[in-house]
């Protein structure tokens, strides 16, 4: 099956945010981990804590920024599915953050990235 320009673009900026984050030292735990309750991108580790990522490509700037448009119902879904994959993991009481990588391309096409880390408090503990 064959992807949509959309989809490409996504998994694109998925792989941007990856490359940025392993960088920084964080370690992949899971890409794209989909359950009944929606979807996280990328699930990483940094040093003890689990964090699990969301990463948002804009095209253009002027309609606010990738981690400016993960709001309260997007925040929602995606704690229920860190709390479905710690469960589904049998992983109890362990130490986690939800962070937003926003991507866009400036005017020359060069990738730019917005790590915000903790950006949304979330239970991790089940």
């Amino acid at each position: 099956m064959s992807k949509t320009p959309v989809q490409e673009i996504g998994e694109q900026a998925e792989t941007w945010a990856l490359e940025y984050l392993k960088k920084q030292g964080l370690s992949l735990v899971a890409r794209n981990f989909h359950c009944h309750r929606g979807e996280i991108d990328l699930i990483l580790k940094d040093k003890e804590d689990l964090v699990f990522v969301e990463v948002r490509y804009r095209q253009q700037k002027g309609f606010g920024t990738g981690v400016e448009t993960v709001n309260s119902a997007k925040q929602r879904k995606i704690i229920q599915s860190a709390e479905y994959y710690l469960y589904s993991q049998k992983i109890w009481e362990h130490p986690c953050r939800f962070d937003v990588i926003g991507i866009s391309l400036d005017t020359k096409q060069r990738v730019e990235i917005v790590w915000e880390r903790n950006a949304f408090w979330g239970n991790c503990y089940i």
